[in-house]
């Protein structure tokens, strides 16, 4: 597991946690979290609260709370480089937010499922892998992740599997 993303994944959820947002640590981090395997995460993935239309809003309106999370991020030194992706830097590390709304329509997780998990006063969700096994699933199916990370995307899905079947 990449310690030091995770670390700072729960730094930044506590600055979230003081704003009352729970976020859910989402893409490899947390894949690495609950399969205890190393997928070579590359960034950082967290979905907060925002418009369960996703994209078709303008992306300064699509995550709720937008401004009080570019001061949060600015305030730990991260720079916005992508507002379209907000997807923000810092000493290599790239911190990509995305929206925790639109989880039930792209991959039929419904966030009353969602578990909380805490780690002193910080507290996150974190999907199970049955949700983590739906979200690649759907993301196998995008065009442009098919293109870019199929792979990458292939191998955790047949990882997951083989890890359900074998409990």
């Amino acid at each position: 597991m990449d310690k030091h993303k995770f670390d700072e994944f729960i730094k930044i959820a506590k600055k979230l946690n003081d704003i009352n947002i729970i976020p859910l640590l989402m893409g490899s981090v947390g894949l690495e979290v609950i399969t205890g395997k190393s997928w070579d995460a590359e960034d950082l993935d967290i979905h907060v609260p925002g418009d369960q239309r996703g994209w078709e809003v303008p992306p300064e309106l699509n995550i709720h709370n937008w401004n009080d999370i570019v001061n949060i991020m600015n305030l730990m030194e991260y720079s916005l480089v992508d507002l379209h992706e907000h997807e923000f830097t810092k000493e290599g590390l790239s911190v990509e937010f995305g929206i925790i709304d639109t989880l039930p329509s792209f991959a039929g997780v419904p966030l009353k499922d969602l578990e909380i998990h805490q780690i002193g006063d910080v507290k996150y969700y974190l999907l199970n892998p049955n949700q983590y096994l739906s979200v690649y699933e759907s993301s196998s199916k995008d065009s442009y992740r098919a293109d870019n990370n199929n792979n990458k995307d292939l191998r955790k899905i047949d990882f997951l599997k083989s890890m359900i079947y074998a409990n």
